[in-house]
């Protein structure tokens, strides 16, 4: 087989980490109780995405990553600059969320391109598909409050 598995499950532990951390942050910058639960609970599930790939990196010989990417630090980044100099509101931070959701797509779905054992493609599989609910979510939840929000409410 052509395909580097441990390549593969590494760059979506990555992409994966920089989702757990940029959900946790977030939570951090929303008083939204609703919103707060949201973030929680889908930063919990790329913990739990990142755990299993994990085992999946080890189960094939390789050294698991442990962190996430520098472009999904400069992204939380970003958002923190924005949060501290012009403050950033609710359907901002959807918005932020949903973008760096729109990276994990395009990740998840290269690797699926790629040619996977069956137990490897079965959990990616099922990982994308997680995804892909959880984006619907968040570009769902931004588009309620886009309906809220008046021309000066945003500064994107």
């Amino acid at each position: 087989m052509s395909t580097d598995i441990v390549s593969v499950l590494n760059d979506l532990i990555e992409i994966s980490k920089d989702g757990e951390q940029g959900f946790k942050k977030a939570e951090d910058e929303t008083a939204n109780p609703e919103l707060k639960a949201i973030f929680a609970a889908c930063s919990k599930d790329c913990t739990k995405a990142v755990q299993e790939l994990q085992g999946l990196v080890q189960k094939n010989g390789g050294k698991p990553e442990d962190s996430g990417s520098l472009s999904g630090t400069l992204h939380r980044g970003w958002i923190e600059l924005k949060a501290a100099v012009i403050g950033i509101d609710d359907h901002a931070l959807l918005a932020e969320c949903e973008r760096g959701e729109d990276v994990a797509k395009k990740h998840y779905h290269n690797a699926l391109e790629k040619e996977l054992p069956p137990e490897v493609r079965a959990l990616v599989e099922a990982q994308y598909q997680d995804l892909l609910k959880n984006h619907d979510r968040i570009r769902n939840l931004r588009d309620r409050t886009a309906s809220t929000k008046t021309p000066t409410d945003s500064f994107l």
